[in-house]
C-alpha cells in the first residue's frame, strides 16, 4: 500500500531499525523500516517530515494494532524534499565525492557519446538533434533509464554501470556519457538526488556530465559529475564544442599564417625597394665606367709594351743573322739530313720486325681457334640441330613426333619435321 503522512515520534534504534508514526491530522499509522529496507534510503528521515512511502500492513499481535512494514520512502513537498537534499549533499561533501582534483577532463575529440535517459523524453532527442548538427564524428549510443518514480534511481545506477562494463570489451569505446533528462519537479529530478547515483557516477571510468533540468534545477548528481550542463541540449554542445573548437582553432591559424605571409612579402618588397634606391646600386653604374676607362688605360698600355718587346726582338734577330755564314748552314743542314736517313732507316726495319713477330702470333691464335670453332666441327661431317626455340637438341628426350626442327650443316641450313623417335 502506499500511504502520504507525515513523520511523528521517529526513533533510530541500535540494531539499525526505524520506528515512526504516520499521521494526517485525523488518524495515525504505526510503521517500521528493517535495516536492510532503510539502506536503500539515502537520507535520515525526522519528526515533521512529509513522506509518502509504500509497504505492508501487517498485524502486531502483542497490541492487537497494525503495522506498515516500510520498503521505500521518499520526501513530499519543496520544505522535505529541500532537507533531505542538504542532508545528502552535506554527507558526500564531508566524504569528499564532490573535491575538484577528483573531476576528470573531458574528452577533446569523443568519437561515441553515451545518453543515460528515458528514450521517450524530450532530452534524448534535444541531445541527438544537437549533436547531428553540429558535429560530424560522433555516434550516439543510447543506454534507456527510467529518470522519473521509485525505481528511476536503481535504473540510472544500472545504466551507468553497463556503459562501463560495455567499454570493458568494445573496440569502439564510450567516450563520455550524458546523464540527465529535462525539467520537472522537484520530486521529478528526485532520482538524480539519490546517493547510489552520486556514487556510480563518482565511480564511473567513463568521464559524466550531468544534464538534468533547466539552468535553476541543482542535483546531487551536478555536484559529483566530471561537468555539469544546465541542460541535456547544452550537455550536447559541450560535446560538440570541442570538435567545433578544433575546426574554428584550424580556421583561425590559417588565417594567421595566411596574414603573416602577406605581412612577410609587403616586408621584402619594402626591404627590396630600400635596397634599390640605397647608394651602392645609385654609384655602380658610375663605377663601371671608371672601371672601363680604367681597362682601356691598361690595354694601351699593354699593347705598346708589347710592340716595344716586338722591335727589340726583330733588330737581335736581324743582328744574329747578319752573323750565320750560308755555307756552314748548308753543311748543317747535310748532316742533319743524313742523319735523319738513317734513323729512318733503322726504324723502319725495327717496326717490320715487331709486325712479323705479331703476324706469326696471330696465325698460331687463328689456328687454335679454328680448332675450337663448332663451324670446324661442321667441316668433319657433323651437324648442330636447334628446335623452334632455337636450343641446341642434346638429347632424344628433348624432341617430339611432329617437331620442327634447324639443321646447320658445313655449308648450309635445313629445316625437317620428327616423323619417329629411336634410341
Amino acid at each position: 500500500v502506499w500511504v502520504e503522512a507525515e513523520i511523528v515520534n521517529f526513533v533510530a534504534a541500535h540494531s539499525g531499525h526505524w520506528y515512526f508514526t504516520l499521521h494526517d491530522g485525523d488518524s495515525q499509522l504505526r510503521a517500521a523500516c528493517y535495516v536492510r529496507n532503510n539502506l536503500r534510503i539515502r537520507f535520515q528521515p525526522f519528526d515533521g517530515l512529509q513522506v509518502r512511502v509504500r509497504g505492508k500492513l501487517s498485524l502486531y499481535a502483542p497490541r492487537g494494532e497494525y503495522q506498515l512494514l516500510v520498503e521505500s520512502l521518499q520526501p513530499v513537498g519543496e520544505g522535505a524534499l529541500k532537507v533531505a537534499f542538504e542532508q545528502i549533499k552535506l554527507k558526500l561533501a564531508k566524504e569528499g565525492l564532490f573535491d575538484e582534483e577528483l573531476k576528470r577532463s573531458l574528452p577533446l575529440l569523443p568519437k561515441r557519446v553515451g545518453v543515460v535517459t528515458s528514450p521517450n523524453g524530450a532530452a534524448f532527442h534535444d541531445i541527438l538533434n544537437v549533436l547531428s548538427r553540429r558535429t560530424r564524428t560522433v555516434n550516439i549510443t543510447l543506454i534507456p533509464a527510467r529518470v522519473q518514480g521509485e525505481t528511476a534511481g536503481e535504473e540510472i545506477e544500472a545504466a551507468i554501470k553497463l556503459a562501463n562494463q560495455y567499454n570493458e570489451n568494445a573496440n569502439e569505446k564510450i567516450d563520455v556519457l550524458i546523464v540527465g533528462r529535462g525539467g520537472g519537479s522537484s520530486e521529478d529530478l528526485w532520482a538524480f538526488n539519490e546517493e547510489r547515483v552520486a556514487r556510480v557516477i563518482r565511480n564511473s571510468l567513463i568521464p559524466v556530465i550531468s544534464a538534468v533540468g533547466h539552468e535553476i534545477d541543482f542535483t546531487i548528481a551536478d555536484f559529483v559529475a566530471d561537468r555539469r550542463a544546465p541542460t541535456p541540449s547544452a550537455a550536447a554542445e559541450i560535446v560538440a564544442e570541442s570538435e567545433e573548437g578544433l575546426e574554428a582553432f584550424i580556421y583561425q591559424r590559417t588565417q594567421d599564417l595566411f596574414q603573416l605571409i602577406g605581412y612577410k612579402i609587403l616586408q621584402a618588397r619594402s626591404d627590396l625597394q630600400e635596397l634599390a634606391l640605397a647608394p651602392v646600386f645609385t654609384e655602380f653604374p658610375n663605377r663601371i665606367k671608371d672601371w672601363r676607362y680604367e681597362i682601356e688605360d691598361f690595354r694601351e698600355q699593354i699593347q705598346s709594351a708589347l710592340l716595344e718587346k716586338i722591335k727589340i726582338k726583330e733588330q737581335r734577330l736581324e743582328s744574329l743573322s747578319n752573323r750565320i755564314s750560308p755555307l756552314k748552314l748548308a753543311s748543317k743542314l747535310n748532316e742533319k739530313k743524313t742523319r735523319l736517313a738513317l734513323l729512318r732507316q733503322k726504324q723502319i726495319s725495327a717496326i717490320k720486325d715487331v709486325i712479323d713477330a705479331k703476324d706469326e702470333k696471330l696465325k698460331i691464335s687463328m689456328a687454335s681457334l679454328d680448332a675450337l670453332s663448332p663451324l670446324s666441327v661442321l667441316n668433319r661431317g657433323y651437324s648442330i640441330i636447334k628446335n623452334e626455340k632455337g636450343e641446341i637438341l642434346r638429347h632424344i628426350n628433348h624432341v617430339n613426333i611432329k617437331d620442327k626442327l634447324k639443321i646447320r650443316l658445313a655449308n648450309g641450313k635445313l629445316e625437317a619435321e620428327v616423323l619417329r623417335t629411336e634410341k
